[in-house]
This record gives C-alpha cells, structure tokens and sequence, in this order.
C-alpha cells in the first residue's frame, strides 16, 4: 500500500516561509496534490500536479507557493512564502489511484493521504 510521509511544518511570522515535504514510499505516476485544513474549516486543495506536471493552484496561494519534486526519492516539496496567519492550517499531501489531464482540488478525489502538519503563522 501507498505510503506518503508529510514533514516541515512549524510556527512561523507573517511574511516568513516553511517548506513542506513529501515522501512517497513508492513510485505513483498518478495525481498528486497538497491540501490544507484550517480550524474549524472544510479541507482544500492548493495546488494538484499530474503526471506530465502540469498544474493547479487555489488562487489564494498561487503567487505565493511553489512545488518542487527530487525524482530520486519520491518526494514533493511545498515552498510557502509570504504567509499569513489565514495559512494556519494543518496541510497534507495526498495522490490518487487515478489519472488526469488536469487533476481536481476536490479532496475526495485522492485516496491516499500523509499524516499532516500543522503549520502555524502568527502574525
């Protein structure tokens, strides 16, 4: 079974950055995404990559997030700069068992999940 490992979140000031890692612990050429949950709120997606890497981003985050990947170990990184205390939130990585051209922001359609982090931004 799939197994994806989530790392780096913390406490960080507003305008600071973290970056977040992914690991998977095998290949999965499938949809992959990183998602978010602030308190008290629906989980949401940021950002979905398929796999000829084409991508797509909540507005929100867009001109402040950026995705990276090291082939060689199966992970994904998730740079965050410029936060703000509304990024409070706990973020996961997830994929699915499904492919497509463009990959959804809708979090039902990934099946497997890391644990989470929780990233905190105090302003």
């Amino acid at each position: 079974q799939l197994r994806l490992v989530v790392s780096g979140g913390g406490s960080v000031q507003a305008g600071g950055s973290l970056t977040l890692s992914c690991t998977a612990s095998e290949y999965n050429p499938n949809c992959m995404g990183w998602f978010r949950q602030p308190p008290g709120k629906e989980r949401e997606g940021l950002v979905t990559i398929a796999s000829d890497g084409s991508t797509r981003w909540r507005d929100s985050v867009k001109d402040r997030f950026t995705i990276s990947e090291d082939n060689a170990t199966n992970t994904r990184y998730l740079q965050m700069n410029s936060l703000k205390p509304e990024d409070t939130a706990v973020y996961y990585c997830a994929t699915s068992s499904r492919s497509r051209l463009t990959c959804p922001l809708v979090p039902s359609f990934y099946n497997y999940w890391g644990q989470g982090t929780q990233v905190t931004v105090s302003s």
